[in-house]
């Protein structure tokens, strides 16, 4: 019995090395921003505030592809996201908040069923064969960045660069060990 506990004890050990390996990568690949020239960046959708605005974690992102679309790293930008329990269909507030920050109004095309991080894979590689286009920018926090990258790799999309919003929080901790299992579950998926 005690030799099947240490057994245990050591396998439970392995896997927390694993998870804490896998997570300092994914932050490490989230933190070095992959620039390049794209045909067209996604940026992530977040939570809205009550009053409509977006939040400063969406802003981060927002903010920083204003940055890169003036620029001149890419023409057009998709902001994908789904109506959250505030109410407000973050597509358009994000596509607002981009206006507001000097991207012209027709270089926005808005996702409004991108729900999650694979749906809005889904739908920009659909939007992405409307319009021909063939290489991606990423745009999220730094810790959603891998499983960004896999999502777009796996409905077909070769060239993906990223660049991650500038913004650090506590809950940042949380989030990096959340998306160690996000990262294998995406893996595993079927698209």
């Amino acid at each position: 019995m005690k030799k099947v506990i240490l057994i245990g004890l050591f396998l439970m050990f392995i896997l927390m090395l694993w998870g804490v390996i896998h997570a300092i990568t994914i932050t490490i690949d989230g933190l070095i921003d992959e620039l390049g020239q794209a045909d067209v960046a996604v940026v992530l959708g977040n939570k809205v505030e009550l009053n409509g605005e977006p939040s400063k974690r969406l802003r981060a992102r927002l903010d920083r592809a204003a940055e890169l679309y003036h620029e001149g790293y890419f023409k057009y930008v998709i902001v994908s996201g789904g109506v959250g329990r505030e109410g407000f269909d973050e597509a358009k507030v994000m596509k607002n908040y981009l206006v507001r920050k000097g991207v012209l109004i027709d270089d926005v095309i808005e996702d409004n069923e991108g729900y999650n991080s694979m749906l809005t894979a889904i739908n920009s590689k659909s939007i992405m064969e409307d319009f021909g286009f063939e290489s991606v920018m990423v745009i999220s926090q730094y810790f959603h960045i891998s499983r960004t990258k896999l999502a777009f790799k796996k409905v077909g999309v070769e060239k993906v660069y990223s660049a991650h919003g500038r913004i650090f929080e506590i809950r940042d901790f949380y989030s990096i060990f959340r998306e160690v299992i996000g990262y294998y579950k995406y893996l595993w998926i079927k698209v």
